[in-house]
Order: structure tokens, then sequence, then C-alpha cells
């Protein structure tokens, strides 16, 4: 029994030492961890700010057509970059010098109304600015701008004593071609609505004109009422033609024929009063 026993442990010992040395020689796979894809990387950030919407000369100044919005990666690489923010403050501003269509604006680029020599910057050598009182009908229902050019209409009313009715009511063209270089102060900064929200409509603009112009424009406002009336942007003719005044009685037919002769007129005085008699 006991040599049985023995044989048996003997046995048993072997088949584990063989079944060790199988598995020695048969390693378990390996165990692949799983890795997350990385997350891809966030966009650049970018900033939207002015530019030049086309070529722009030193002299122009600016409104709406002139500027487009372009995006630069942030921080611009210029801190005086005009963000897209601050359009309203470019509107009516002089280019001080040459900028080409694409090219981003900066507040360098431009000078501002109400900045310390802006109209002797903005004036062509030779030519003065002069500035005429408007409102919301003269003015061109408040849509004139800085950089239109406008022709200047005359408008008087004589008394009954100096003209027949046909004749006095007048309208006549006193300048043509002006350049409107600024439209009171709150509207070129942009300013153009008050605390309310309300339109601003403006009270005087400022016309470039040559010297001889500007005596004829003092004189005309003095003598009646001055309307503005826009030209087109591509109409470059600027000579004044000769031509006959308007009277109400070539708009009016009621008014009768402005050729009609003036009535006779008598003074008569009768002691110290005096009194004006018309025979019609």
């Amino acid at each position: 029994m006991t040599w049985r026993r023995l044989a048996i442990v003997l046995l048993l010992l072997a088949a584990g030492g063989l079944g060790g040395v199988a598995m020695r020689g048969h390693p378990p796979a390996p165990t692949i961890n799983a890795e997350a894809a990385p997350a891809p990387p966030p966009p650049p950030a970018t900033a939207r700010v002015l530019a030049a919407a086309r070529p722009l000369p030193s002299g122009t100044l600016l409104n709406e057509a002139d500027i487009s919005i372009v995006e630069v990666p942030t921080p611009p690489v210029d801190s005086l970059l005009a963000t897209a923010s601050s359009i309203a403050d470019f509107r009516g501003a002089l280019v001080r010098r040459f900028v080409p269509p694409g090219a981003p604006l900066t507040r360098d680029d431009v000078m501002h109304p109400g900045e310390r020599g802006f109209l002797a910057a903005v004036l062509r050598q030779g030519y003065r600015a002069i500035s005429i009182g408007v409102d919301a009908v003269t003015g061109a229902g408040g849509l004139v701008a800085p950089g239109d050019l406008v022709d200047l209409v005359l408008v008087q009313t004589l008394n009954a004593a100096e003209a027949p009715a046909s004749r006095r009511v007048i309208a006549e063209t006193v300048e043509t071609g002006l350049r409107v270089i600024a439209i009171d102060q709150q509207i070129t900064q942009g300013n153009q609505a008050n605390a309310l929200g309300q339109q601003r409509v403006a009270r005087t603009v400022t016309l470039e004109v040559s010297p001889e112009a500007a005596e004829r424009v003092a004189v005309a406002e003095q003598l009646g009422r001055l309307a503005v009336t826009v030209r087109a942007a591509l109409d470059e003719e600027k000579t004044l033609r000769t031509a006959m005044p308007v009277f109400g009685g070539d708009v009016s037919n009621a008014l009768g024929n402005p050729d009609n002769p003036t009535p006779a007129r008598m003074r008569v005085i009768q002691g110290n009063d005096t009194q004006e008699v018309t025979f019609r």
C-alpha cells in the first residue's frame, strides 16, 4: 500500500510539472486597451474689422459704400485697427493717405470731423468752406452725406408792391457741383439719433467753394431761402449754365401770364398822409 500511494503521488507531481511547462510555452494573449481619438483643435479666433471696399485716395470723405467688414486673426496685428462696432465713427471721416481695396482701416488712416485741422485738411488747395442753414426740406430730406455733390437753388418771394403775382416767387440755381464736407457736428460723427432714438435733422451743411462762390452763397442766403439738390455721383459737369429764373407764373397757370404789363401805380399825398393807389 505504501508503494502504491507513493507511485500515485509521483505520477501527480509529474503531471503537474508537465502542465506548468505547457502553460509556459503558450502564454496568454496580451490585453489591448482601446484609447479615445484625440479631439480636433478649436477653430482659430477671429475679429471683424473695417476695410476699404474700393481704392480710397487721400482726401476721400468716407460713407457706407467705401467701407466693408473683413475677419482677421485675433488679436489683430495692429491694435489701431477699426472694429466693425465702430463703423458709425467712420462716416464722414477724411482719408489721410491712400488705402488699397481690401486693406484694413486703422485709426491713423483717417481724420474725424471735430479734430483740429479737419476742415483745413479736407479742403482742396484754393478752396474755402462755407456753411448754410437748412431744414428737413431744403436739406434734401436729411439724406445728404459728406462727399456728395450738390447744387444750390435760391428761392425768393417778393413783396406785392414789387412785382405782379406771376413774378413774386422766383427760383434760380446760383451754384452747381459743390462738395459737401460736413453736415452738423453730430451727423458727421455718426451720432444721428438723440437720446430717445429719434433721427436728428441737419441744421447746417458745410460746402467746399471757390472764393468767388463763397461770396455768391453769402449774398444768396440773405436774399431768400437756399435749397440743396443732390447731383448724381458720376455727374462731373460743374459749370453753371446761364438759365432764366423760374417764376411763379411759369409753374402755375392760375397766376396768369408773367408777360402781363405791370399795373400803374400812383402815390397820393394828402397833408401828412401818403397812400399808394394801383390801377389794374
